[in-house]
């Protein structure tokens, strides 16, 4: 059990983390904060990947490593699904 729940503590970003890395770096939040947080913790359990690097691949188009989200500077398929999954997920809970 607790194997789980650390496992689970692992998947999340919180929304103010995101907000402020946005904030930080491009000067304005003009997302939904609290819908990103839940639509990437749901890629992130989903693919079995660190929810900050889904979220530095949706916002910067940064590479997973060792996930093979891009080749040769483009989306692979794979990168695509997660970028759409994300999108399709964000869409709903706004």
């Amino acid at each position: 059990m607790l194997l789980m729940q650390i496992k689970v503590m692992n998947k999340e970003i919180k929304a103010d983390k995101i907000e402020n890395y946005i904030v930080e770096n491009y000067g304005t939040m003009k997302h939904d904060k609290y819908a990103m947080s839940e639509a990437i913790e749901e890629i992130a359990c989903e693919v079995d990947l660190n929810p900050w690097d889904v979220f530095l691949l949706i916002i910067e188009n940064k590479p997973i490593e060792g996930a093979y989200t891009h080749s040769y500077g483009f989306h692979t398929r794979y990168g695509r699904s997660i970028i759409e999954r994300f999108q399709t997920y964000y869409y709903e809970m706004v």
